[in-house]
């Protein structure tokens, strides 16, 4: 077992990795890195309310609207009616433009499935319970961060 700073460097190694990988797949786009995390999102969660998306993004809602311009006009997504309330209107990925996102990181996600593959069932299920419990912590932090960083006394 490694001493816990050596444990703490590769994981900081691991998450600037998954970091770079995201900066990549967004510059392969033609995306900036929160157009490429706001497009992840509707794909994962579906349509989603301009309030909803610029509240998962920390986003102003007024850059959350230039962001969804963007994405509409590069042909990621479309405003639609929300089914639940016809005055609100959603935002939904096109289903045929995401198929070039997963042009984009398929190969990543074919050497990661090849790693995970090294591991036994029971370890898999460690991994995917971290997977599950660190992300909405994650999540969790970068809105603390985002409230500090909004409380902080501009210079």
């Amino acid at each position: 077992m490694t001493s816990a700073e050596e444990q703490h460097v590769v994981f900081r190694r691991y998450l600037d990795a998954v970091g770079l990988h995201g900066l990549a797949g967004a510059e392969a786009a033609r995306l900036h890195a929160t157009e490429w995390y706001a497009l992840s999102l509707l794909d994962l969660e579906g349509p989603l309310t301009s309030g909803e998306l610029s509240g998962r993004t920390g986003l102003t809602t007024g850059a959350t609207t230039r962001l969804i311009d963007r994405l509409e006009r590069a042909g990621y997504v479309r405003r639609a009616a929300d089914p639940a309330d016809r005055r609100k209107v959603v935002v939904e990925p096109v289903p045929d433009a995401l198929a070039g996102v997963e042009a984009i990181v398929g190969p990543a996600r074919g050497r990661i499935a090849e790693v995970l593959g090294r591991y036994s069932p029971e370890e898999r299920a460690v991994l995917f319970d971290y997977f599950a419990r660190a992300a909405p912590a994650y999540r969790e932090a970068s809105e603390e961060i985002r409230k500090a960083t909004r409380e902080r006394p501009s210079k």
